[in-house]
């Protein structure tokens, strides 16, 4: 079956069973049940209630629930409220960073016209856009935005600029005639014209082809409802939680039932297992995540890149690849002029031609308006010091021929002293036509450097001109003959200045660019080179019909090294970055028009340009880059590698507090103790203790060479690099500490309520020194960085005075079980600490020494 661009006039009239009056008012009812209102359907969004309750679905939310509830239940009822007012605060932030998500389709229909101009019973009327139907003869004119997907069957000069729906850098020429090609994607449908694309020169009369969800935006409307990404964070600590949550039940299982073995009193038993529980479950830890992101997104917002969706944040220290629009991002989305050639001798008149055979306006502020092939020419001129004044005084206009997509020509006649000139400008091809006789010969020199400019990505543009020795009144079509050439320019849309570098750093990273446009192959091909995006010995360019041509296993393949994409489709954004995933890749994709949205939804992280992206783009996006640079992801990855560090130093914080937190409990009475802490004690430490110091890891300066390391593995767990080992050991330096404090203190005849006291006091102490140690991976704490993070040691402080308000503050002890402690007992609790910081720096100086010799090895 031909496609409609295939079809001329008169077939498009019979298909659409209209003529070039328009419909009939009587057809419309009919045509508007068929093909419904001309709207994008709109999904279904998430309600805030919906919204606040997935905040709860977390593992490791959920165990806490459960422990709040048994904690009334057995009359722990400040446990409890503890519990849930931490469940509730982390829920609300969640909360608060999703409420506004999920509006792309709403930002699609604003983006649609309103009303248009229709011919019905051969009487023009303006109607609202939703009521044009398939068959409807619509009118548009410069500035219009285009309110239905149409075949164009009159134009005049008529230009579209469809950045935002293909990616094309420049205004688009359209044409009626019809085309050949099959399987022609959008971009190369030059007789057609879409809805949500702007008319930026000329006129046009339409035959409307698709409506609603049928238009090529309505295609990519379909496109944005796919499944939302989980980020590499979000999935590791799923795992995590999972593993924690039955972990947690063996080791509660197993007390509980050697308890009842030994003869305990079940419902002892019962308050030490659930205070087991209480000291295995990190419960800082979701708070903390979420502060880390907080400030990580602060921080982010200050170098230009903003976050609209908090787990984001970290995601893009996980990154191995980037797919990146090239227009707008990759370079300035502005025409510029590169390269000129002219006649020896006709510079000035050449200078004249560039500022006056154009439709440019200018604003009030000098800016200048049009087609962004002609603000370049213009602007170029004005940078070599001519004058668009002088040169309109000296040479007025006295009538134009417009440019149009047949003759790929344009003139202005100017009034030249007591002459008239015709000045051309146009493409290379359809120029040569009309030289005069004697410039033939010149004409394979002209070709040659045409082509050496157009094999390096650049548009390029001839110029001519012709003199009249009389008045020869409007110009008319059968002038543009006989002309002298005057010269050629050629422009493009340059990269931007620093990508280069940012490109580098990402590749140093281990994070491969990839560029995906819907401009031409050879533009997109001369950006890349430029760019140094390509991998050495490897310059191919696939386009959208290359990959139409592959099977899925094969793309999946081929994916792993192609670096430049051109002229694709917004679904072949998609399945570009699925395929990545497919593979494993944790894929980052940037963009800035409609057509970028549906795989900035599915990557795992989209970045949407914030100055020149659409609202649909944004919507459709986990961070906005305020400063549409692409250097700014550099930045932000920088930034994502630290939050992931600093996270895995708190997880290695609290897992081995918590872990001697268990093995004191447990051990204590296997060696003939009591209950050394109580669930009070278990989470005062869970929130205080780990809490504070917990905030500060988290606002830990960056490692050196983080942007020297590779991404890390897309199947990495946060347990990776021997993370295991350095939570057990470090756990077993502080259960001893705490068992070594528990035998003194027994020992010296102290009681029950003191033991406890000293017990809990010995551990919030031990695990601060354990904070400061965590700091570093292989670093001592007594380092020349030691003062780097002061929220640490403000942390730390803060800290020792809680604790010692509970033990001194008379009002304080019935709340949290404790005692007045002596010097004897305090000195005691010291010491012991000391002993145990100690041992740990010796453990990590071991583990550094054992890593250097492991590394010396290897390289031999």
């Amino acid at each position: 079956m031909k496609a409609i661009y295939q079809f001329h006039k008169e077939e498009i009239l019979r298909q659409f069973a209209t003529t070039e009056q328009g419909l009939s008012d009587a057809a419309i009812p009919a045509l508007l049940e068929k093909y419904g209102p001309n709207e994008l359907a709109e999904k279904k969004h998430r309600t805030r209630l919906s919204i606040f309750i997935a905040q709860f679905k977390d593992i490791m939310i959920l165990i806490l629930v459960i422990a709040a509830g048994i904690s009334f239940a057995v009359g722990e009822h400040t446990d409890a409220i503890v519990i849930l007012a931490i469940i509730i605060a982390n829920a609300w932030m969640g909360f608060s960073q999703e409420n506004n998500a999920e509006q792309s389709v709403r930002m699609l229909k604003k983006m649609s016209a309103q009303f248009a101009l229709v011919f019905r019973n051969n009487n023009p009327v303006r109607i609202e856009a939703s009521q044009l139907v398939p068959g409807d003869l619509v009118i548009l004119g410069a500035g219009d935005i285009v309110p239905a997907d149409g075949r164009l069957i009159e134009i005049s000069s008529l230009r579209t600029d469809e950045a935002s729906l293909t990616g094309e850098s420049h205004a688009v020429d359209k044409t009626t005639e019809p085309l050949s090609g099959t399987n022609l994607m959008a971009g190369d449908q030059l007789n057609m014209i879409f809805k949500g694309t702007i008319v930026s020169n000329g006129s046009a009369k339409l035959i409307v082809t698709g409506t609603g969800m049928n238009t090529e935006i309505g295609k990519i409307a379909g496109l944005l409802d796919t499944a939302i990404q989980r980020t590499p964070l979000q999935k590791r600590l799923a795992v995590f939680s999972k593993q924690l949550a039955v972990i947690v039940l063996i080791i509660c299982a197993i007390v509980f039932g050697v308890g009842l073995l030994r003869g305990e009193p079940v419902f002892q038993m019962f308050l030490t297992a659930l205070s087991l529980a209480v000291a295995a479950l990190p419960e800082a830890l979701p708070a903390v995540i979420t502060i880390a992101l907080a400030r990580g997104a602060s921080r982010m917002v200050k170098q230009k890149a903003l976050i609209r969706k908090l787990p984001a944040v970290e995601t893009l220290g996980s990154v191995t690849y980037i797919c990146t629009d090239k227009t707008g991002t990759l370079t300035e989305n502005k025409m510029t002029v590169e390269k000129i050639e002219f006649v020896p001798g006709n510079e000035e008149l050449f200078s004249h031609a560039l500022l006056l055979n154009n439709e440019v306006r200018y604003t009030e502020d000098g800016e200048l308006l049009g087609d962004s092939t002609e603000t370049a020419l213009v602007q170029y001129a004005l940078m070599k010091g001519h004058s668009a004044k002088e040169a309109a005084e000296k040479l007025p206009l006295a009538g134009k021929i417009p440019f149009d997509s047949e003759r790929m020509r344009m003139s202005t006649l100017h009034r030249y002293g007591d002459k008239w000139i015709l000045f051309v400008k146009g493409a290379p091809a359809r120029m040569i036509e009309i030289m005069e006789q004697k410039y033939k010969h010149s004409i394979p020199a002209w070709l040659e450097l045409n082509r050496a400019w157009a094999a390096e990505g650049l548009r390029v543009l001839f110029f001519g001109y012709k003199l009249f020795g009389k008045d020869p009144g409007m110009p008319e079509l059968d002038m543009e003959k006989d002309l002298e050439f005057l010269g050629m320019t050629a422009m493009i849309d340059p990269p931007r200045a620093a990508v280069i570098d940012a490109i580098q750093q990402c590749r140093a990273a281990g994070i491969r660019t990839v560029m995906i446009t819907g401009d031409q192959a050879l533009t997109a091909k001369a950006i890349a080179e430029r760019l140094h995006i390509f991998k050495e010995g490897n310059t191919d360019v696939k386009t959208g019909a290359d990959l139409d041509q592959l099977t899925e296993g094969a793309f999946r393949q081929k994916v792993k090294n192609i670096a430049v994409y051109a002229r694709v489709s917004p679904e072949q954004k998609l399945r570009i970055v699925q395929a990545l995933q497919h593979n494993g890749e944790f894929v980052a994709m940037t963009g800035d028009g409609v057509n970028d949205a549906p795989s900035l939804k599915q990557a795992d992280i989209g970045l949407a340009m914030g100055i020149t992206g659409t609202d649909v783009s944004k919507e459709a996006a986990d961070m906005i880059l305020l400063d549409d640079n692409f250097t700014t992801i550099v930045k932000a990855v920088r930034e994502g590698r630290r939050i992931y560090e600093n996270i895995r130093k708190f997880i290695l914080y609290v897992l081995s507090c918590n872990l001697s937190e268990i093995l004191t409990i447990f051990l204590a009475p296997i060696l003939g103790f009591a209950v050394p802490l109580l669930p009070i004690h278990i989470l005062w430490i869970n929130l205080v203790t780990d809490g504070l110091p917990g905030i500060a890891l988290v606002a830990e300066p960056s490692e050196k060479n983080s942007m020297k390391k590779p991404p890390r593995p897309p199947g990495e767990n946060l347990f990776a690099g021997g993370l295991v080992g350095k939570i057990i050991l470090s756990g077993l330096i502080m259960t001893i500490a705490s068992l070594t404090i528990l035998w003194w203190a027994v020992s010296q005849g102290y009681g029950l309520r003191s033991q406890q006291t000293m017990v809990f006091t010995t551990l919030c102490f031990v695990q601060l020194g354990n904070a400061l140690s965590s700091r570093w991976a292989n670093e001592s704490i007594f380092n020349r960085r030691i003062f780097t993070n002061p929220g640490m040691w403000g942390a730390i402080l803060l800290t020792v005075l809680l604790q010692l308000a509970i033990i001194y503050i008379p009002f304080l002890d019935g709340v949290f079980k404790t005692t007045v402690l002596g010097w004897k007992a305090m000195s005691a609790v010291l010491l012991v600490t000391a002993g145990s910081i100690v041992s740990i720096e010796f453990l990590k100086f071991l583990t550094k020494r054992k890593d250097q010799m492991n590394s010396s090895k290897s390289k031999c």
